[in-house]
């Protein structure tokens, strides 16, 4: 099968092995870290990349995006006459743990929770990923605007379970992500020196990149991931199961 690929950079060094393992043809198209920052900015970008491809002479058998909702970045898009297949993942933390229940298992006590990895520490820009899960989930609002939504006491209650008073949310914790392909760099004790000197507890577990395996193979699980005919859009459900759905 002949598929085109829109990753972010993080992913790099892990797309590629799993590429040059796989049995398929791919075209491969990176997105710059610093992307994240502006979802809107990405979404667009994104969009442009899908039409670019479908505008092309070549004929894809689908388009494969290696991004989570990443702050809605992925709402909206769609593809004219190529299906669209993209992971069921809330961030791209996702897809180094390998699942979405073991993003849940360590994000949901902490949505704003950063981390990093060797895609992230190699890369231009901060070493860690600090969005989390917040901006997936609606937890990216103002107090203002949570106090309009829910009333006061319910908007402090959001604001102070995402922001303990006095601590901001992940500052006293640096959160490792060690993908077995990648480990060999030595990302993961740099990360850890750096966290000591600092001061900061160090957490680090082992990535798994059978999503990002799964994406590649053309392997879609309908748990796993969306499949979006042509001319369905991905519409975000804020949730922790579906993710997203075809809209």
């Amino acid at each position: 099968m002949f598929f085109k690929l829109l990753a972010c950079n993080v992913f790099f060094r892990e797309i590629c092995l799993r590429a040059a393992q796989a049995p398929h043809v791919y075209d491969l198209e990176f997105t710059e870290k610093g992307e994240h920052d502006r979802p809107e900015t990405l979404r667009e970008l994104l969009q442009d990349k899908i039409n670019a491809a479908e505008a092309s002479s070549k004929t894809y058998d689908a388009i494969l995006l290696a991004y989570g909702l990443c702050g809605n970045a992925l709402s909206g898009l769609s593809a004219r006459k190529t299906r669209l297949v993209a992971p069921r993942a809330h961030d791209c933390c996702t897809l180094f743990l390998g699942s979405k229940e073991r993003f849940r298992t360590h994000f949901a006590d902490n949505p704003s929770r950063p981390f990093s990895s060797s895609g992230y520490m190699e890369r231009g820009g901060g070493a860690a990923h600090t969005q989390g899960a917040s901006a997936c989930l609606g937890l990216d609002k103002s107090y203002a605007q949570y106090a309009a939504l829910y009333g006061e006491e319910n908007a402090r209650y959001i604001m102070e379970s995402l922001a303990p008073p006095g601590e901001a949310a992940g500052e006293k914790e640096v959160f490792f992500i060690d993908m077995p392909e990648t480990a060999f760099l030595g990302y993961a004790e740099k990360c850890r020196k750096e966290a000591e000197e600092a001061g900061k507890t160090f957490t680090c577990v082992e990535g798994d990149s059978r999503l990002l395996c799964g994406l590649l193979l053309g392997v879609w699980p309908e748990e796993e991931f969306l499949v979006l005919a042509p001319g369905e859009k991905v519409r975000p459900v804020y949730d922790w199961d579906e993710v997203i759905r075809a809209g």
